[in-house]
This record gives C-alpha cells, structure tokens and sequence, in this order.
C-alpha cells in the first residue's frame, strides 16, 4: 500500500495576509490492470486497498464472478501494474469493449449502457427497509469517520452500512473506486449484500447507480444530488435513492416504499 495522503508546502491567503505553511494533500496514482498478460485499463486512484479495488473492479466489469475466478493477483505500487491471471485463459480484453449500446435493462426504459454493464448490472428485490432517523445517522457516522477527507479535502467516501451502524468505510479520489473497493471486500470476505445500506459522499451520477446495482444494495444514500438518468436506474433496477441527506433532511428519489414514515 502506497502513501495515500503528502504533506505540502503552501501559500495560504487568510484574514487579510499569505501566510507559508505545510498543507495534506490526497495521492493520485494510475494503476494499469494487465489480465492474461494483456493490457485491460488504467484507474487514477488512491493507493490503498489495491487488491479489493482490483478484484470489485474486475467484477463489477463482468470478468469475475468470485474472487475464486482470479488465479493470481499482485500489485506493485511502485511501477504502477496490477497483474492478473484468471483461470479461465481464454479471456481477452477485446471481449469487454467499451462500446455504448443500447439496452433495456429490465424492460421499463431504454437507455445507453457500456456491453458489459448489460450484462452485469442486477435488478435488486431487498425487503430492508430504513426509518428517517437512521438514513440521518448513517451519513453522520459516515461524515465523522472519514478523517482522511477532513484531512484533504481531496477523497470521496463510501460506507457498507446495516441500517443501524456502518460495517467499513473506503475512500478513494475517484467515487467509482470507492465503491469498487467495498465490493471487493465483500467478494473476499463472503458478505450478504442485499440487506445493506450504501452511503456515499459523491453525486449520484449513472455509473454510480449501475456500480450499485452490481453490488446488490438495495439502499443507496448520498449527501449529494443525483442525475436524471440516475433517477431512471435506479426506477429500473429497484434501488432506493436518497440524495441530499443533509442538516436531518433528505429526498427520495426512488422507491420510497423502502423508507418507513
């Protein structure tokens, strides 16, 4: 694991004069992940939990199933690789092209999506539900935990929540390898996921939701706003997405029959 946080000397403006001092600033890196010795992609993130991030990454991209699909993983932070064999040969980065096409996911809207993520995004059918009061705490807890953040300013945060308390945090500079961390996580470690609550510090944006989605929660609630088509996924593939969750209010943006009044 590489450092994920450098000190830096600055010029600070404050109450009228420029002052030098010392200042936390968030690492960015680029991993370049190699499968069955052929280049796959390149992520711009924080180094930690490579390993989770890799292996979430991997799934939530529809090579894996199970951290049992991987035959090897190493990471060497230091020239940046992430090397990988699967046990399945036969799979070639050319088989998951990010081209656009156009799917219906579960049948209600038609809406551009990436090949692999028709064939990995996952409708969600959880009877958890959440009180008010918890969705409230939840972000709390989140938001009092990430000292990284306070420390940086620099990080998004994710958190694998039951509805009463958070499980484990991660924090990435890209939302996305947040999220690919805790799933990653949860592959390794066997961890149900349908009963549990996301709570994240970004925008709810499309590629948020659909990451969501393959991750199985059924529960996703953000300090930040949502994006339209966002709304239109999650109304698709059944996930309660609360926005705003800020000063004891909230919106629900979709199935709000998951949140108990």
């Amino acid at each position: 694991m590489g450092k994920i946080m450098h000190e830096r000397a600055i010029v600070k403006y404050k109450n009228g004069r420029l002052v030098n001092l010392r200042d936390t600033i968030a690492t960015e890196t680029a991993l370049t992940v190699r499968v069955n010795n052929e280049e796959f992609a390149t992520m711009v993130c924080t180094p930690s939990h490579m390993e989770e991030l890799v292996t979430g990454f991997l799934a939530s991209e529809g090579l894996i199933r199970l951290p049992e699909d991987i035959e090897s993983l190493t990471v060497d932070t230091g020239k940046g690789y992430a090397y990988v064999t699967l046990k399945n040969k036969k799979i070639s980065s050319a088989d998951f092209v990010t081209k656009r096409v156009i799917g219906s996911c579960c049948g209600k809207s038609r809406q551009f999506y990436f090949h692999n993520d028709v064939q990995t995004a996952k409708t969600v059918t959880t009877k958890t539900t959440i009180t008010p009061e918890q969705v409230i705490s939840l972000m709390k807890k989140m938001q009092e935990g990430s000292s990284d953040f306070q420390k940086t300013g620099g990080l998004h945060n994710t958190a694998l929540c039951t509805t009463e308390d958070i499980l484990l945090s991660r924090s990435d500079i890209g939302r996305h390898n947040a999220l690919d961390k805790i799933y990653g996580h949860c592959l390794a470690n066997r961890i149900t996921l349908k009963d549990k609550v996301i709570a994240f510090s970004g925008r709810i944006s499309s590629e948020v939701l659909l990451k969501v989605s393959k991750i199985g929660a059924g529960i996703l609630i953000s300090k930040s706003a949502p994006t339209s088509l966002a709304i239109d996924l999650a109304e698709d593939l059944g996930i309660t997405a609360v926005g705003f969750v800020r000063g004891g209010r909230f919106n629900v943006y979709s199935h709000p029959e998951r949140i108990e009044g």
